[in-house]
């Protein structure tokens, strides 16, 4: 039951990101080049979902599926960590015209060339994976 449950929570995610044309990559390269409102209306709805989520988690001590407390812990706060890492993935979104969720959905849809970007990310993934230790924090 359990993974019906998230099968049909990725296909709903799915539907959602392809009726919002969230995974239009003329979407994605419009909003880079500050031509339209509409992907910052997406993003900025997912960031008041989530804001708003997160409060009521905190809130109403919602637990998790096993039952198991949900806990946030404090983010380290480093400048430079967060600029150099938004800018890598800005970069790999505006030039891949995904970001990591769409990837999923076009596998979904049909578009296989966007496997060579599921790769790249897998393996930019193992490679700070690797490299973590030597990269500043």
């Amino acid at each position: 039951m359990k993974w019906l449950s998230l099968l049909l929570t990725g296909v709903f995610f799915g539907v959602i990101m392809t009726k919002s044309e969230a995974v239009s990559w003329f979407r994605i390269q419009e909003m880079f080049r500050f031509d339209a409102f509409h992907m910052y209306g997406i993003i900025g709805s997912a960031l008041a979902v989530g804001v708003t989520g997160t409060y009521l988690i905190k809130k109403l001590g919602v637990k998790d599926q096993n039952g198991n407390p949900i806990i946030f812990h404090d983010k380290d706060k480093s400048f430079p960590r967060y600029i150099l890492g938004g800018t890598f993935f800005g970069a790999g979104w505006a030039l891949a015209g995904a970001c990591p969720g769409p990837m999923f959905v076009l596998i979904g849809k049909g578009y296989f060339p966007i496997l060579y970007v599921l790769l790249g990310a897998y393996i930019g993934t193992i490679l700070y994976g690797v490299l973590r230790s030597k990269l500043p924090h």
